[in-house]
């Protein structure tokens, strides 16, 4: 005799959190454009160089690099996380506020670098 096995169920779309999920990859991109918009500004580190401190310009540049690129691409693996795990229907909306401190701390990481290349003296 042969049993019957039947097919897995498949898990149903949790409504509430594919919303809320969505709202915050919107609130988080949000955020990745203010913390490139912010990380500009630390150019403005460099402005007493010469005349009141010693300045180490490659460590100032490296801090502002790291402050643009690393919040971003923290966001996009926070962006395909989110999708990847909504696909599979399960809890998601954590992913992007993981994403969201998670981009905080690296432009935190940049900044801190770049306040380290001023020197006063």
């Amino acid at each position: 005799m042969s049993e019957v096995v039947s097919p897995p169920a498949k898990r149903p779309v949790i409504v509430w959190d594919l919303v809320l999920s969505i709202v915050l990859l919107v609130l988080m991109a949000g955020l990745a454009f203010m913390l490139l918009f912010f990380s500009f500004f630390l150019a403005f580190a460099g402005d007493s160089c010469g005349a009141s401190s010693t300045c180490d310009v490659d460590r100032i540049g490296t801090g502002m690099l790291l402050a643009m690129i690393l919040p971003i691409v923290v966001a996009v693996l926070a962006l395909v996380a989110t999708v990847v795990v909504l696909v599979l229907k399960r809890i998601a909306f954590w992913i992007p506020l993981v994403g969201m401190v998670l981009m905080v701390g690296a432009f935190a990481l940049g900044a801190a670098v770049t306040a380290s290349g001023v020197q006063p003296a």
